[in-house]
């Protein structure tokens, strides 16, 4: 696994930290973390019913995807999370700390990056490091930064849900 603190160093992107106890929902990130100036963020982790394709979906915090919908809007089959097992082989996580930073991890370029449009208007972003016990605040040119040397495309959708 990368150690995301030296990578985001190593190519000069910026970003606040702030850690907290660790938190499994967002619930508890609303709970347990400090009003921060970013949009708090829904990380999901999903892949194909033939578990060929695997997405990482990324939406604002308070938002409730339509799972039933949005297969259509990826041009793909029926969704099913990815388990424990997936989600550690792809992006090097563990439940609860899936973020958009852990496509470092995903040299093969397997996981589609899906940004929701509402969310991708914000000026900054609130993600976890790999861990669920700390967040960073970085700002849309940061992101796009980081994405851009992970080498990872985001499609930018309107991901259905209210």
């Amino acid at each position: 696994m990368v150690d995301i603190y030296k990578f985001l160093e190593d190519h000069q992107i910026k970003y606040e930290r702030h850690d907290h106890p660790p938190v499994y929902t967002v619930e508890d990130v609303n709970r347990l973390v400090p009003p921060l100036p970013a949009a708090k963020t829904k990380n999901l982790f999903f892949r194909d019913s033939k578990g060929q394709r695997h997405f990482l979906v990324v939406v604002q915090g308070h938002k409730r995807i339509d799972i039933k919908n949005l297969p259509s809007l990826l041009g793909s089959s029926k969704l099913r999370f990815g388990s424990p097992d997936r989600l550690k082989q792809y992006l090097g996580v563990d439940p609860g700390s899936v973020t958009i930073l852990a496509v470092v991890n995903d040299i093969e370029k397997a996981v589609e990056v899906i940004v929701d449009q509402a969310l991708w208007v914000s000026d900054a972003f609130q993600f976890h490091p790999l861990v669920n016990t700390s967040t960073l605040v970085i700002s849309r040119d940061q992101l796009k930064r980081f994405l851009d040397k992970t080498g990872h495309k985001i499609q930018i959708l309107n991901v259905p849900g209210h």
